[in-house]
């Protein structure tokens, strides 16, 4: 039997060196694919840990003692404005009820409604150029969906009161296509509020945090506020993801680049078993 010729092994040589090339692409694709996605995964466990330590340090602020009113008033940096937050805190002062401003398209217990916004005036000196006053978020109150401007009754004490709360910073912002700023004072009705225009639309000077009351409905106010949440659990579930990602692209590539080449080489032994 004559022997194969060199140009016979030529086709033979260049599949085999397509196939090896196609193994390597494959391979480096399967490895680069894994290693990103795991690292996706403990990114998010890191994220998740990151969230768990900062939740650890609202509730060790939570459990101190209530601050003093007059604490809000200090001049404060950044960082000692965030580390007021979420303190427990007893006001004391007068309201001052024509200032009074409702936050639209707020929901509580799943109703649309307005967040009440009152400032207070706490008592007692203060030092020359400190503001006196703090803006109170006290409750929600259902809208009217028969007349979307009518406001809803409140009820606020005259004289001075006490109350109980916890520090917090400015209102949440919603999106909107157009703000109240060329038209203060225009509507009590807002959407956000921006609290240095309100300063300045007022007269009232505020202190640089806010207070969201808690304690007992009253007054015609709702105060079932949402709970401040770490949210570790959406960090776990994509790490999850992730990590179930990398394992589905390991599983795939033993068996279309291990298992089925042995099973082939068994099936058809030989050097064309590929």
């Amino acid at each position: 039997m004559p022997a194969p010729s060199a140009s016979s092994s030529i086709p033979t040589t260049s599949t085999e060196r397509r196939a090896k090339l196609r193994w390597v692409l494959i391979t480096a694709a399967a490895a680069a694919s894994m290693l990103l996605t795991a690292s996706l995964g403990f990114w998010q466990l890191r994220r998740a840990d990151q969230k768990l330590a900062y939740q650890a340090q609202l509730d060790a602020r939570a459990a101190l003692p209530a601050l003093a009113g007059a604490s809000l008033l200090q001049p404060m940096g950044e960082a000692e404005r965030a580390s007021l937050l979420h303190r427990q805190v007893v006001l004391q002062g007068e309201w001052l009820p024509q200032f009074t401003v409702f936050l639209d398209n707020r929901q509580m217990q799943a109703r649309p409604g307005f967040y009440v916004l009152t400032p207070l005036r706490l008592a007692g000196p203060v030092a020359p150029g400190q503001p006196q006053t703090v803006l109170v978020q006290r409750g929600w109150v259902p809208r009217n969906f028969e007349d979307r401007l009518a406001l809803p009754e409140v009820q606020t004490p005259a004289g001075t009161v006490q109350l109980e709360g916890r520090v917090a910073g400015q209102p949440a912002r919603l999106f909107e296509l157009q703000t109240s700023a060329g038209n203060p004072g225009v509507s009590r009705i807002r959407q956000n509020l921006d609290t240095d225009g309100y300063a300045q639309e007022t007269g009232q000077p505020l202190a640089a945090l806010t207070v969201v009351q808690t304690g007992q409905s009253s007054e015609g106010l709702l105060r079932d506020w949402p709970v401040v949440g770490s949210g570790v659990e959406k960090h776990y579930g994509y790490a999850f993801q992730w990590f179930g990602l990398c394992s589905l692209i390991a599983i795939l590539y033993v068996w279309f680049q291990i298992v089925r080449r042995v099973l082939r080489r068994r099936s058809h032994p030989g050097p064309a078993a590929r």
